[in-house]
């Protein structure tokens, strides 16, 4: 055999086995026996890719070979996906290509849900394509009606806040503050009854720790029950919580139309002007106990009668002694 002879042979296979590599990282094998083309049109992938993997049953029988836009006018923007079997399993026209998620963690795969009515499909022919919706899809095509459920509850609160801030006047916050300020001795007693609480407390330590260690067991218990709140039926949760927003808007609707108890607090200024002229009687009230505290803890051997009311110098602020 001549040198010529030789080299030409090699460069032939040197040819081949270039051709046979190409589409064997295509994902195609050009020795296969039985390998057809099927075609499948798509809206949206969801980013499945060229060599992606095709199953029948969970049975890998081919490959994703193209991925191209339509270049028909009438379906201008849609996907025409190229897959190639390499299985001589028969399957009809009506069956069905889906797109799904192979993990968590993402990559699509595609899956041919077989159906055998009707005449058997043959290379070259179009099949119906379907793209199954992942776990997050699901969770935000439910949590979009909760949105504009909590949006409208957030409107109505809006609406109640600023009903509120008309009604609260210059006069009746000044009221108030000075209601807030004759409580500062309530604050300081209750200052003085928690510095005995951490008294009690250091002298407890022993039992807390025994708490905190009931607490830790029970914490153990709940974590052991966390798998079955996992697996709890999210979209009964979300209903429960689109029920429980319903509730909420009603409620405020009720309040800015007046209806109920606070409703007529914000709408009728009757009640506004009970509980002004409540505000001011106690500020009164107050004011008299720092003043003549011997009113309201009197004690005489003798009979002396206690000092008695005085408007007048109730308002100067001064005692009646």
């Amino acid at each position: 055999m001549s040198k010529e002879l030789k080299t030409g042979f090699i460069a032939v296979v040197i040819i081949a086995l270039f051709i046979w590599g190409y589409n064997f990282l295509k994902g195609e094998n050009i020795f296969a026996k039985n390998t057809r083309h099927f075609f499948v049109e798509y809206n949206n992938i969801q980013g499945l890719k060229k060599s992606s993997s095709v199953t029948i049953n969970g049975l890998q029988v081919g490959s994703v070979v193209d991925i191209r836009f339509n270049h028909n006018p009438d379906k201008k923007g849609k996907l025409i996906v190229e897959l190639l079997i390499e299985n001589d399993f028969e399957f009809s026209k009506k069956s069905i290509a889906k797109i799904y998620s192979a993990s968590l963690m993402g990559g699509q795969l595609l899956a041919i849900i077989p159906s055998y009515e009707g005449d058997l499909a043959t290379s070259g022919d179009y099949l119906a394509g379907e793209v199954e919706s992942d776990i997050f899809s699901t969770v935000g095509e439910k949590l979009n009606p909760l949105q504009a459920k909590l949006e409208s509850v957030i409107v109505s609160a809006d609406s109640l806040l600023l009903g509120l801030n008309q009604t609260l006047t210059i006069g009746s916050r000044k009221s108030l503050n000075r209601s807030i300020k004759g409580l500062e001795f309530t604050i300081t007693d209750i200052r003085k009854t928690l510095g005995s609480v951490n008294q009690l407390l250091d002298s407890s330590k022993v039992g807390i720790k025994n708490t905190f260690d009931n607490t830790r067991i029970i914490t153990e218990n709940f974590m052991k029950l966390s798998d079955t709140l996992v697996n709890a039926n999210i979209g009964f949760t979300i209903k429960k919580s689109e029920n429980s927003l319903d509730y909420v808007n009603d409620l405020m609707a009720g309040i800015e139309a007046g209806k109920g108890s606070f409703g007529k607090f914000v709408k009728d200024e009757t009640m506004y002007n009970n509980l002004t002229r409540m505000s001011k009687e106690m500020e009164e009230l107050i004011r008299e106990m720092k003043l003549n505290p011997k009113r309201f803890v009197h004690f005489s051997l003798f009979g002396k009668r206690a000092v008695p009311f005085d408007p007048e110098k109730n308002k100067k602020n001064k005692t009646n002694k």
